[in-house]
């Protein structure tokens, strides 16, 4: 079973997209072919950014690789995914993960770094794969040329170009609803389909774009939105959830997210207060409409984390001793990242928590005792339509739980 227990990297620059034929070709599988491109995707906020990184080869396929870049000053990596991740000085050398180095001609492969700054927006340079510059040119930067004298250009008629006419609102006054410019948005969420701190709910009640909802039957279980406990911003989605089944309530997300595609990548900020009980409970769900429109269910069992599908009721890991081991609590009293993937083209399911790996939670097409035997046990290629967040209790527990800043998208997104 490949397993990743790679932990997230990240990193802070400019949007660099950095594309040139390449006239030095390496010999052998570890080198670059003419086309290579690296495509530098930063998402960034005051003090820190993640970037995700498209390693495209070009001509010739590889079966490992290792790219190179430089940071002009103040970047830091924290972390990464996908990638072995280092930085020496401003270099930085990510190298592939063990499931990921192998690149046909014309295809490409994503990881991504985190990282911290402190001189603000500052384009990467000087990209290389496997040691072949893949920068025809440097990044795209908003700082003059040099060579170019200014001196020269306005005559003394023209008006400064800067001066809005009179009736001109200003350019930089944002419109009411616009959040505050320094507050960063949920981190990690560049290129996400669902980004959302709660920040926008402006009642107790979810609505707009969540609706509260009550599958066959409503007893006490309660959603609302909190001001008073946070993960960011002044506001969190809050579950009162009671025991028994039809005390279960589900708060659903009513943007369309088909544009996540097949391949679904999440990324939930959650704290509760009781410890999963013994009994099975579920706190999210996701319709599958390649399975009778039944739920892709996360939850616990015999107080782990575990996967469950709603048409066979098979579970992941599987509720042995030693499947259970496999697994990890959910820990109380503090914010906790919860992060998944689903494949739907490769019937393939991984967790991290808190950026770890988690060896039970993971579903790679690999029969393996104690943890997928079951779950593989027929053809699975989930198409997930939707995202639900609450509690149902099938028999034992009661919790109460916040979610915030949740997010979805077609890549890892990280914490």
């Amino acid at each position: 079973m490949r397993i990743s227990r790679t932990r997230i990297t990240a990193v802070v620059a400019a949007t660099a997209t950095v594309a040139a034929a390449v006239t030095t070709v390496l010999a052998g599988t570890a080198s670059a072919a003419q086309g290579c491109r690296i495509d530098y995707q930063p998402n960034e906020w005051t003090g820190g950014f993640t970037a995700n990184v498209r390693v495209s080869p070009g001509d010739t396929a590889l079966s490992s690789w290792t790219v190179t870049w430089s940071y002009p000053g103040g970047q830091r990596i924290t972390g990464g995914w996908n990638a072995q991740v280092s930085q020496a000085g401003t270099t930085v050398t990510a190298r592939n993960a063990a499931w990921n180095g192998s690149v046909p001609a014309g295809g490409s492969t994503e990881f991504g770094v985190q990282g911290t700054s402190t001189s603000g927006s500052v384009a990467p340079t000087g990209f290389t794969l496997n040691g072949v510059p893949c920068n025809g040119a440097p990044p795209p930067t908003t700082t003059p040329q040099p060579t170019t004298p200014p001196p020269t250009t306005p005559p003394p008629t023209t008006p400064p170009p800067t001066t809005p006419p009179p009736t001109t609102p200003p350019p930089t006054t944002p419109p009411p609803t616009t959040p505050p410019p320094t507050t960063p948005p949920p981190a990690g969420c560049a290129g996400a389909v669902l980004c959302d701190g709660f920040e926008n709910q402006t009642g107790t009640t979810p609505s707009g774009d969540w609706s509260v909802v009550n599958p066959d039957c409503s007893g006490t279980g309660r959603a609302s939105v909190d001001t008073a406990t946070t993960h960011s911003g002044s506001r969190s989605l809050r579950i009162d959830g009671a025991q028994g089944y039809c005390n279960h309530v589900f708060v659903r997300s009513t943007k369309d997210l088909s544009a996540v595609g097949t391949v679904r990548y999440g990324r939930i900020w959650l704290r509760h207060t009781t410890a999963l009980p013994t009994q099975h409970v579920t706190m999210m769900a996701m319709t599958d409409a390649a399975d009778g429109n039944k739920d892709l269910r996360m939850g616990g069992q015999n107080g782990a984390l575990q996967w469950n599908r709603a048409s066979d009721d098979a579970t992941l890991p599987e509720q042995s001793p030693a499947g259970v081991a496999l697994s990890v609590p959910l820990p109380t009293g503090r914010w906790t990242c919860l992060e998944f993937m689903v494949d739907g083209n490769q019937g393939q399911l991984r967790t991290w928590l808190d950026g770890t790996a988690v060896t039970g939670l993971t579903a790679d097409g690999v029969p393996t005792h104690d943890i997928d035997s079951q779950w593989l046990n027929r053809t699975w290629r989930p198409r997930l339509t939707d995202l639900k967040l609450g509690w149902e209790s099938y028999g034992e527990g009661a919790d109460t739980l916040w979610y915030d800043d949740v997010a979805l998208g077609a890549s890892r997104i990280g914490c």
